[in-house]
């Protein structure tokens, strides 16, 4: 559709005032209403830039035919046809055909479950319409609504700012300018590039400080993103995963194994005296089925299936790769307010010049009492009190409207908590209006507004008590009269700050001032008023789930900006410490680390909380933690954490809480912002990484199995007990299909019982190899035991022999796929007992047997005969002795690693 313009021709939104852009977009500082929201929607259409088209099935369809195995088997067709052998022509052809529309629908379903998983995510900005904040999807934002800023969100459409404190946007993505660029509402000239537009945000730029509010002049494709957009063809290639592309590295170097084995047994058999061209068939039959193609598609179907197990459980993947990376996950470094606690924060005491008052509540209800002591009082009567409240409700972004809040989760509680005393936020700030916001950063650890109030300026601030005590030069005594802070003084305050922290509670420090100008500065000679504690109390599964991890080998660090006793009282609740006394390390000594030094780097390994710390800090522990080996999770909500989650192996962001530019910049994303569901990924990972070597392990040791036997019978002469096209039959049934289903498993928890496997470890280490020779040596020797005793033993005739051979390996391929459960899991009550995909391939594997045997014109396809009971009961009998001693040497293999483990623990 055609996009009209949101400008005045000749004059653009940088060079008008925010009045003059306001009256040409016929918006307002209330805001749009909802009616002239649905007209502008119409006529604009969704706020969204052009999407890229989905992989075509057409595309994924003919990519099946694009590989080395399937040109075998073309030349093998065309060389069928013109020696005249039209059946085996056509079995050939129909083979590529199941082969093709097997990869195609795996892959399709990956493929679309990939695309699917990608819209789970969308983001949202907060607008004023009709003179209220709403969160709304950014797709439906419209020319003329209003904006809400704040430092981490992701600008999701072109806007005119109109008020701007401390406002800095990150617009590399856009203008390559790596440093944050300033910003506010000066009116610039219309040839201004744009590079310098400073009164302007683009969409697909992010906030990294202050806040804000701003017009949205463009959307969609109208933004400058969108006219970049249609002038670059944008073309996205999928990219492999590193567990994928190891995968593919292994498949393609193992062509060239099997190649060389498939000439070998190709000439062997004719130096043997067979005939020619049933030995060129069979030498492209063994190196069909002895090429693990599917490796890497098999990989993107069980990383996909994971991807959507962990959505379920409320933990959205970003990057695919990330799946693979989080089964070796051995160090977690995790924010406290929020994750491990319920981020549900609720006033419990103010405490003032001349009283600690608790106050009672809990949530959003705006119920509750204050007492000091066991005497109820009323704010009203209480002067120092109620002025905390105050400065709680106007040093404020967020918002509450009945039992609705939005914002801040701290700002929210002290709201309830002027509500409580009967303060109306809105009421408030239409007497005291604000004139200007000081807006909170992180260095600073304050924020401060500037409200009109009798003439003057009242400055109310609120922020970390340390750092507020500082900036006080004075204190409201009990008379309500500005008493010097002293170093006596300063020392009780801090005393008290200490005493609630203790408690396990958040403290602020609220403080305020007189100011003659909004440019005077907001923090010096600040009157501190009271110390507000909040609880945040921990989460109820937090516990359990920090037990876990330190069973499954991963520790659990607390990286905070909190003050060290309340990060203290919270890790000793949930389980992080068990001693009081344990060591913590404030962000202040860690920036003077020497950390050269081998004590103090062991110290901070060794140490599991961090308190007080800054962006540079995670930076550096994530840093020092990788240094020694670890993969590191990382968790963050805020933009300062963009930086560390992405440094960390994962990247972890919250969802309801966390900011667009952490979320964009992480790779798995907590709808729930809970702790456990990083477990519950952790698990999945490190299961989706057993299911895929499992497969890997079936599916070489059967292809093995299959070389072994028809080259030792060529070697020896004999005559070939397995025929090209049942070879291909195998290739397809019985290796397929069982091996597809050990990859969809969904394991359990037994996973967590281990130790995270190495950062670097191969897919398949010396014990993996080592296990595929014992399988596939066992059953071969279990299928040449049946073919040599059909023919020369019983003398039976050479096609029940071969056909007795067939249905063996067929069978003991079958079972073996009951030897891919775990060495610690029982016979019964294991992973594979308990995946349903996997009783699935074998009902079908059985009946399609059942099928070329039974049926007369299928059977002379495979050259297959009846067989009677006693060449049954062989078949039977020797497919089953490749599960029992399959089950044999897996308790070899748990005794043998138990007692290595024993001995190398002594040693240690």
């Amino acid at each position: 559709m055609q996009y009209p313009r949101t400008q005045v021709a000749g004059k653009s939104p940088w060079s008008l005032s925010t009045q003059q852009q306001l009256a040409l977009l016929d918006s307002r500082n209330t805001g749009l209403t909802q009616e002239e929201v649905l007209q502008r929607r119409r006529h604009y259409g969704d706020n969204v830039l052009a999407v890229s088209s989905s992989r075509p099935v057409l595309s994924i369809l003919l990519a099946q035919f694009k590989s080395l195995m399937v040109l075998f088997l073309l030349a093998a067709v065309i060389l069928s046809a013109v020696l005249g052998e039209v059946v085996d022509a056509l079995a050939i052809l129909f083979v590529i055909l199941i082969n093709a529309m097997i990869g195609f629908i795996t892959e399709l379903r990956a493929v679309r479950s990939m695309e699917a998983l990608r819209k789970l995510g969308s983001m949202t900005t907060r607008v004023r319409r009709e003179g209220k904040i709403q969160e709304i999807e950014a797709a439906q934002l419209v020319p003329g609504d209003i904006v809400i800023l704040e430092g981490g969100d992701v600008i999701s459409a072109d806007m005119r700012l109109m008020s701007a404190s401390k406002l800095e946007a990150d617009e590399s993505a856009l203008t390559g300018e790596s440093m944050p660029v300033s910003k506010d509402v000066t009116v610039l000239a219309p040839e201004t590039l744009l590079a310098e537009r400073h009164n302007m945000m683009f969409r697909g730029t992010a906030l990294t400080r202050g806040s804000g509010e701003a017009v949205v002049v463009s959307t969609g494709m109208q933004t400058e993103l969108g006219h970049i957009a249609t002038m670059v063809e944008q073309t996205e290639e999928d990219e492999l995963t590193p567990l994928e592309r190891r995968l593919d590295q292994m498949g393609r170097r193992l062509i060239w194994l099997t190649l060389g084995l498939s000439i070998l047994v190709t000439l062997s058999g004719v130096i043997a005296g067979k005939s020619l061209w049933l030995m060129i068939q069979t030498g492209i039959a063994l190196a069909v089925a002895t090429i693990p193609e599917g490796l890497p598609v098999v990989a993107t179907i069980a990383l996909a299936r994971g991807m959507w197990r962990m959505a379920r459980r409320s933990a959205l993947i970003n990057k695919l790769s990330a799946v693979e990376t989080l089964g070796a996950t051995s160090v977690i470094c995790t924010d406290k307010t929020g994750t491990l606690t319920e981020n549900r924060m609720t006033v419990q005491r103010y405490w003032t010049a001349d009283a600690v008052v608790d106050v009672t509540g809990e949530g959003l209800s705006q119920q509750g009492e204050f007492y000091v002591g066991d005497r109820r009082i009323l704010p009203r009567e209480h002067p120092l009190l109620r002025e905390a409240l105050r400065i709680g409700a106007l040093c404020s972004n967020a918002g509450l409207e009945g039992d609705k809040a939005n914002g801040d989760p701290l700002e929210v509680a002290l709201l309830v908590a002027a509500a409580k005393a009967g303060i109306n936020q809105p009421e408030l700030l239409a007497n005291l209006p604000e004139a200007r916001e000081e807006a909170f950063d992180t260095q600073t650890k304050m924020m401060a507004t500037y409200h009109h109030e009798d003439g003057a300026l009242y400055v109310a601030v609120k922020g970390a008590p340390e750092i507020v005590l500082n900036r006080c030069g004075a204190f409201i005594s009990e008379h309500g009269e500005r008493t010097t802070m002293d170093d006596v003084m300063r020392r009780e305050w801090a005393r008290r700050n200490e005493q609630m922290a203790a408690d396990g509670l958040r403290v602020v420090a609220l403080a305020s001032k007189r100011a003659d100008s909004t440019e005077d500065d907001a923090y010096s000679d600040l009157n501190l008023v009271a110390l507000v504690g909040l609880q945040d109390p921990p989460r109820e599964d937090i516990a359990p789930a920090i037990a876990e991890c330190q069973a499954a080998g991963m520790r659990v660090v607390m990286i905070t900006g909190d003050q060290e006793q309340t990060a203290r009282s919270v890790a000793h609740a949930v389980g992080l410490i068990q001693r009081l006394d344990a060591d913590v390390i404030h962000g202040a000594e860690l920036a003077v680390m020497d950390l050269e030094d081998e004590a103090i780097k062991q110290r901070l390994l060794a140490c599991n909380i961090f308190c007080r710390v800054t962006p540079q800090d995670k930076l550096t522990l994530i840093a020092l933690h990788q240094d020694a080996g670890n993969v590191v999770a990382m968790t963050g909500d805020g933009v300062n954490d963009a930086p560390a989650l992405k440094k960390a192996d994962i990247g972890v962001s919250m969802g309801r809480r966390g900011t667009q530019v952490a979320r964009e910049a992480s790779d798995m994303v907590l709808r729930d912002d809970a702790f456990t569901s990083i477990t519950i990924a952790v698990q999945q990972g490190r299961v989706i990484f057993n299911n895929i070597r499992s497969f890997v392990i079936y599916l070489l040791s059967c292809n093995l199995s299959e070389v072994l036997l028809v080259g030792v019978a060529s070697l020896l002469g004999a005559p070939l007990p397995l025929l090209p096209l049942q070879i291909l039959f195998l290739n397809l049934v019985t290796d397929v299909f069982p091996a597809l289903a050990l990859g969809m498993g969904e394991g359990d928890r037994s996973v967590m019982d281990l130790p995270p496997r190495p950062r670097h470890e191969a897919i398949l280490t010396g014990r993996h190899w080592l296990s595929i020779f014992v399988y596939g040596l066992i059953m071969s020797l279990s299928v040449l035991t049946v073919f040599f005793t059909a023919l020369y033993l019983f003398e039976w005739p050479e096609s029940e022999a071969v056909t007795m051979t067939f249905l063996t390996i067929a069978l003991a391929q079958l079972w073996h796929v009951f030897n891919m459960r775990g060495q610690s899991s029982g016979f019964f009550r294991n992973d594979v007992v308990k995946n349903p995909y996997v009783w699935a391939a074998l009902a079908l594997c059985l009946v399609l047997i059942t099928a070329y045997l039974w049926l007369p014109i299928l059977a002379r396809v495979l050259s297959l005969l009846a067989l009677n009971v006693e060449q049954w009961l062989w078949v039977v009998g020797m497919s089953l002795v490749t599960y029992v001693l399959g089950q044999v040497y897996l308790g070899f293999s748990k005794l043998f690693g138990g007692m290595r483990g024993q001995f190398k623990a002594r040693a240690e």
